[in-house]
């Protein structure tokens, strides 16, 4: 039984994605609270049913983050269910299943990364925008066939596609011709081209003064691809569509079955998934070459920034990104502060924490602030834009006046007064954040040139397209490291510095591969995880079949090793789970482990092993040290592709 749901402030329903054990389950509990008719035998569940049968658990953990601050993470159910919560921008979101607290966690934080790009800091749009509410679907089921079926995803790092030399830089100078090219015929100065290969990365060109892609970027850009260009066989995906009509303001999310929304199904035992061709997109536009444009946000909490992206399949599985910041990048900053401040400040009123409140207010006035500058750099706004701002100016300065007089005085009747304009307030805020970022006239923009620039790079790449797509099925394999490191069977060295993973290719190609090799690599990932959010940096354990290890350390920027003087095991709690997409916990880790450092002056360091039953501790240890040290050498790989240019 799984489900996800998501609940805007007032406890309506945004969103659901749940399987046909979840709807049989619920009808049974409909049934017994005469919510639902015995006679009906429906698979698609109503909203109202489902918002009486929750309003208990959302009531109680509104009561208890509002005005205890302490509201829940998890629990579970006398059938033994579980029941993961959290919060975003005072949305409430749910993951119900039969799976470990852990991965329903970590899937219900992948969950809230997705709907940040894909709405920024208004989680409403997936009740109005049924496109964005199945894009959302489409990215989870994404996200859970690979991370059971690929590495890199599973760890959240960035596997680089590894070429030689030539290749690297050919493509490169491709990439970089057609951002000068773009910016030539087009007012965009602040562009990024990217190619991704079967979920791989393979290069990057990015303009001046843009804003730097993160991995977590990255990794979100090769699970879009794929979401676009895989499609699951119907013996894999059974969709159930929610029962609410669109005027009755259902998110119209999807919901898949069992077997392709189980994190324990693997998509290899599975038909094989099906590639959509360069006229089959899902955001498809007249058929012309590129095969999906969209909106979103890129980069982490405040810094997040609007971009256009345009997706292209230049051959099946090599993917053409153009990303474009748009003009509302110096507005996006101050929308997301005011729409945080929002919800901190509604919680801290019923707690009645004078102090949090002026805080909070501060935050709130900073954020506005930011949004009237960013509109007065912004050039030829729109007659819309200029609307919503006067409203803001205008409701903003008596807002203000209120909130200083109850901060001064604390009479509860100011703060009524306060609570009466909130409302509109928030509403021209999502106006705003509608008129700008998710500014959707932007994706026809330089509509030609970007056509012309697509069709440039595949001619630039049509020579070595075919070995791209070969290369990255067997990125590398352990071949070269049989005679020097005799009995090791597999080793992922991850560089946290900047989440590039460098590991042996896997071959799942045959049932005994999947059950020897699969699932102990599996298995030594989350062993290793459970005991890194404890603590322990340095690991190893056998069964009765292979060795493993686990080591995580740091160096300065000359390669020397670093320890802290006191490891924080108090403080571990308060971090992410292990990994980028949720948070970087590695950047948390560094920054309480070296208080006093720069985080840029720490590197981190990962490495699993798994060896041959007969290796000795003494063995695993010695090839872990050379492994580590040598790492660059045999894949020839160096730390930033722009070096070759």
């Amino acid at each position: 039984m799984k489900c996800i749901i998501i609940f805007d402030q007032l406890n309506d329903i945004l969103y659901t994605k749940y399987d046909r054990k979840f709807t049989r389950h619920m009808r049974k509990l409909g049934i017994d609270q005469g919510l639902i008719s015995e006679d009906k035998d429906e698979e698609e569940l109503s909203y109202n049913v489902l918002i009486q049968i929750f309003s208990p658990v959302v009531a109680s953990q509104r009561i208890m983050g509002c005005q205890f601050g302490n509201s829940y993470s998890s629990f579970q159910c006398e059938d033994g269910t579980n029941m993961v919560l959290d919060e975003f921008m005072g949305y409430l979101f749910i993951h119900i299943g039969v799976e470990e607290v852990s991965w329903l966690k970590r899937m219900l934080g992948i969950c809230i990364t997705i709907v940040k790009h894909l709405c920024g800091p208004d989680v409403s749009i997936l009740k109005t925008n049924k496109s964005r509410a199945a894009l959302l679907s489409r990215i989870l089921d994404t996200w859970i066939q690979l991370q059971d079926s690929d590495q890199a995803v599973l760890v959240e790092a960035v596997e680089q596609l590894m070429v030689n030399t030539d290749l690297s830089a050919a493509t490169l100078k491709a990439l970089q011709e057609a951002t000068e090219k773009l910016k030539s015929h087009t007012d965009f100065s602040r562009v990024h081209a990217m190619i991704l290969v079967e979920n791989k990365f393979l290069s990057l060109f990015s303009s001046r003064g843009t804003q730097d892609l993160t991995a977590s970027d990255i990794m979100f850009l090769s699970l879009l691809c794929e979401a676009f260009h895989l499609l699951p066989s119907a013996d894999s995906m059974n969709l159930v569509e929610s029962s609410e009509s669109e005027d009755a303001g259902a998110a119209g999310g999807e919901s898949s079955s069992e077997e392709f929304y189980s994190p324990q199904a693997s998509p290899r035992n599975s038909p094989a998934p099906q590639r959509r061709g360069p006229s089959q997109s899902v955001e498809q536009v007249q058929g012309d070459g590129l095969n999906s444009q969209l909106v979103l946000l890129t980069g982490t909490n405040a810094a997040f920034t609007p971009h256009v992206v345009h997706i292209s399949s230049l051959e099946d599985g090599v993917f053409f990104l153009l990303m474009f910041e748009t003009s509302s990048a110096a507005i996006s900053a101050g929308l997301y502060e005011a729409f945080n401040a929002l919800t901190i400040i509604q919680n801290i009123q019923l707690q009645r924490d004078m102090d949090g409140l002026k805080h909070a207010f501060e935050y709130l006035d900073a954020g506005v602030k930011k949004i009237f500058d960013g509109h007065k750099k912004t050039k030829n706004s729109r007659n819309e834009v200029e609307s919503c701002i006067k409203k803001l100016q205008s409701q903003w300065e008596s807002m203000r006046k209120k909130y200083i007089e109850y901060i001064k005085t604390g009479e509860l009747n100011c703060i009524v007064r306060v609570e009466s304009v909130t409302t509109s307030f928030t509403d021209h805020l999502k106006d705003l954040l509608r008129y700008t970022c998710w500014d959707t006239t932007m994706t026809n923009h330089g509509r030609d040139s970007v056509l012309a620039v697509t069709s440039f790079v595949k001619y630039k790449l049509a020579d070595f397209s075919n070995f791209l797509k070969v290369k990255a099925l067997r990125n590398f394999t352990m071949g070269s490291y049989l005679e020097e490191f005799p009995g090791l069977v597999h080793f992922m060295y991850i560089d946290r510095s900047n989440h590039r993973i460098t590991a042996p290719s896997l071959d799942f190609s045959s049932e005994e591969t999947i059950t020897l090799t699969k699932k102990k690599i599996w298995s030594m990932i989350d062993f290793s995880r459970k005991h890194l959010q404890e603590g322990h940096l340095a690991i190893m354990w056998k069964d009765t079949t292979f060795n493993y290890a686990y080591f995580l350390w740091f160096e300065d920027s000359a390669g020397a090793p670093m320890k802290p003087k006191d490891f924080p095991r108090h403080m571990l709690s308060g971090l992410p789970m292990p990994g980028i997409l949720c948070g970087d916990f590695y950047q948390k880790l560094i920054e309480i482990c070296f208080p006093k450092l720069s985080p840029s002056k720490v590197r981190c360091y990962e490495l699993y092993c798994i060896h041959l039953g007969l290796a000795t501790a003494s063995c695993v240890l010695e090839h872990s040290r050379r492994l580590a040290a040598t790492i660059w050498d045999v894949t020839g790989m160096p730390n930033n592709p722009i070096d070759l240019l």
